[in-house]
C-alpha cells in the first residue's frame, strides 16, 4: 500500500514509530490494534469500508506495510506469511522459459525455491559473481528477467554494488531484486541505488525477537505492485493480524537495536581478527574486506552478521559452533539473542554440491544485543577449545 501521512523531515526512528500508526479513532490507542477478524460487515452490497475479507486485507497489515515502505523509500509495500512467500511471490512474475541470474552466494531457501520449485515449473538459473558486473554483462544469459542479489550475503557475507549491479539488469530489459535482509532498511535502501524490488524476511532484524515469521517486499513500480497484490490474495500466503502487531511492535525500535548490534559485532569481529583459532573473519567492516569500499558507498553501517573461517577445519568449525553457552546453536538470524551455526550442514545444506555450495570450515554469527563483555567472553573459551 501506497505510504501515506508521513513527512518527507521524519527522520528513520520518527517514521518506525508513526507512520501507518496513528492513534486508533475510535479509542484514542496510540498502538495499533490486532485486528482479530476475518469478516467486515459491508454497508451495502458491494460497498465496504476499505475491507472486505482478512485474506485481502487487514487494518493491522496495511499499518505494518506503510511503516515498512517508508522505511525502504518506496511507494508501495505488500506483506506476506514468511519471506519465502514473499520471495515466491515475486517469482511468479516469470513465465516458463525464463531465466534468473543469482549470485554465487545466497541463503540456501531461495537457492531450493528458484531452483528446485520454479526449476519444474520451467524457470531457469544460473550462478554469477555479481562483484563483477562487467562480466555478467559480457556472458548475459539470454532470457534473463530478473537478477537476485543478496547484498550483505548469506552467509559469506560479500558486498554487492547495487547501483552497478542495476546498471547491467537494466541494459538488459530485466529486473534487480536485492534482499535487503542482512542490512535492513536502517543501513540500505537498495531502492535509491537503482534496484527494483526489495525483498526481506521480516522474521530477522525486523521483528528481531524470534517470536515471528514473515516477509515483506517494496518496490516503486505499480505493475509489481499489483501483481504481488494479486498473488497475495490469489495464493494467500498472508500474516494474521498478531503476526503483523508484533512484527510492527520490532519495527518501532529497529534503529535502536541495530545499533547496538552494530557495536557488538565490531567487538566480536575484533576478537576474531586475533584469535589463533580463526583464519579468516568475513565482515564488510573491515578494511580488507573485498566490499569495503562498496559498503562504505551504499550503507551506513556494517551489520550484526558475522561470519569466519576455523583454522582447524570442518572439525573444529563444529566445534565452535557447539561449543558456546551464550551464543544459541541455531538457525535464523536478526534477533536480540545471539546465535551460532554451521551452515554448511544446517541452513545451507541445500545448496551442497552446487555453485553456490558454503566452505566446510565456515561459521556464521548473528551477533545480538547482550553485554559485550559477555558475548565475547562466551565466543573466546569456545574457541580456545580448538586453538
Amino acid at each position: 500500500m501506497a505510504e501515506e501521512q508521513s513527512s518527507p523531515a521524519w527522520g528513520f526512528n520518527t517514521r518506525a514509530i508513526h507512520v501507518g500508526q496513528e492513534p486508533e479513532p475510535v479509542t484514542g490507542a496510540v498502538t495499533v490494534p490486532v485486528f482479530q477478524t476475518s469478516t467486515f460487515a459491508q454497508e451495502a452490497v458491494g460497498k465496504h469500508k476499505g475491507y472486505e475479507y482478512a485474506r485481502t486485507g487487514n487494518p493491522t497489515r496495511t499499518a505494518l506495510e506503510r511503516a515498512l515502505a517508508s522505511l525502504e523509500g518506496a511507494a508501495f509495500g505488500v506483506d506476506f506469511a514468511s519471506g519465502l512467500a514473499a520471495e515466491d511471490a515475486i517469482l511468479r512474475l516469470l513465465s516458463p522459459g525464463d531465466h534468473v541470474v543469482m549470485g554465487n552466494d545466497a541463503y540456501g531457501g531461495t537457492f531450493r525455491l528458484i531452483s528446485q520449485v520454479f526449476g519444474k515449473a520451467g524457470i531457469t538459473w544460473s550462478a554469477h559473481d555479481l562483484t563483477d558486473p562487467a562480466s555478467l554483462a559480457a556472458a548475459w544469459p539470454e532470457k534473463t528477467k530478473l537478477v537476485w542479489a543478496e547484498t550483505p550475503t548469506n552467509p559469506l557475507l560479500t558486498v554487492i554494488d547495487i547501483a552497478e549491479v542495476a546498471k547491467v539488469t537494466h541494459a538488459n530489459n530485466a529486473k534487480l531484486v536485492a534482499d535487503n535482509t542482512f542490512a535492513t532498511p536502517y543501513l540500505q535502501q537498495p531502492l535509491a541505488h537503482g534496484a527494483d524490488i526489495v525483498v526481506h524476511s521480516t522474521t530477522k532484524y525486523i521483528g528481531g525477537h524470534s517470536d515471528v515469521v514473515g516477509g515483506f517486499v517494496a518496490t516503486n513500480d505499480a505493475e509489481v505492485d499489483a501483481h504481488l497484490r494479486f498473488i497475495q490474495n490469489a495464493v494467500g500466503a498472508v500474516p494474521g493480524p498478531w503476526d503483523c502487531y508484533l512484527t510492527l511492535r520490532g519495527v518501532k525500535t529497529l534503529g535502536v537495536r541495530m545499533d547496538r548490534h552494530l557495536s557488538n559485532a565490531a567487538a566480536v569481529v575484533e576478537l576474531l581478527t586475533r584469535h589463533d583459532a580463526v583464519s579468516t573473519v568475513l565482515y564488510p567492516g573491515l578494511p580488507g574486506h573485498p566490499g569495503h569500499a562498496v559498503a562504505d558507498k551504499q550503507m551506513s553501517g556494517y551489520g550484526g552478521m558475522v561470519s569466519f573461517r576455523a583454522a582447524g577445519g570442518r572439525d573444529a568449525a563444529i566445534k565452535i559452533t557447539e561449543g558456546t553457552k551464550l551464543f544459541t546453536l541455531a538457525e535464523s538470524l536478526g534477533a536480540v539473542e545471539s546465535l551460532i551455526e554451521h551452515p554448511g550442514v544446517m541452513t545451507h545444506a541445500s545448496a551442497a554440491g552446487s555453485p553456490l555450495e558454503v566452505p566446510a570450515d565456515l561459521v556464521r554469527l548473528s551477533v545480538g544485543i547482550e553485554d559485550k563483555a559477555d558475548l565475547i567472553a562466551d565466543l573466546r573459551q569456545a574457541l580456545n577449545s580448538v586453538a
